[in-house]
């Protein structure tokens, strides 16, 4: 085991712990408005967004793994259970045979636009409306600096 050069502080500890419990504590409670209005998983509707964001509402599904913090396995798992809904398709990729779309239908659009108002009174409630303009601005700094990734994400 490699001992970190800067031991970390019990405060230090604190703010991160802080930091997990809240992020944990807001994807639940957005979670629990999904499921109980729409039927709609977080992780589902992550997914439907993304693909809803994009371009012809499709995606690669190595793009969108990457967008929605997924392993490759994991999300295949999630777009089969999609595609069994009726929510999205895979499609192949003309440039690459190996290469799959996951390609929004207009009943997961349908299903998107009827949970975004729920989502986004969630993310309004449980972050945004907790913060006054000063506060959005430095926890958007905050978050940038750690969103930047100077080495490449191992998965």
């Amino acid at each position: 085991m490699t001992t970190p050069s800067h031991p970390v502080s019990a405060a230090e500890l604190t703010v991160w712990r802080t930091m997990l419990r809240a992020q944990a504590q807001i994807s639940r409670r957005l979670q629990a408005d999904l499921l109980a209005d729409h039927d709609l998983a977080l992780g589902s509707y992550d997914v439907l967004m993304h693909l809803g964001e994009s371009p012809d509402g499709r995606l690669r599904m190595n793009d969108l793994a990457d967008r929605v913090l997924l392993s490759r396995s994991g999300l295949t798992r999630l777009v089969d259970r999609l595609q069994r809904e009726g929510l999205v398709e895979r499609q192949s990729c003309t440039s690459d045979a190996r290469g799959l779309y996951a390609v929004l239908t207009p009943a997961g659009r349908a299903r998107l636009a009827a949970a975004t108002p729920t989502y986004q009174r969630g993310v309004r409630e449980y972050v945004l409306g907790r913060l006054d303009a000063d506060d959005l601005r430095q926890f958007g700094a905050i978050l940038e600096k750690l969103a930047d990734e100077r080495e490449p994400a191992r998965l």
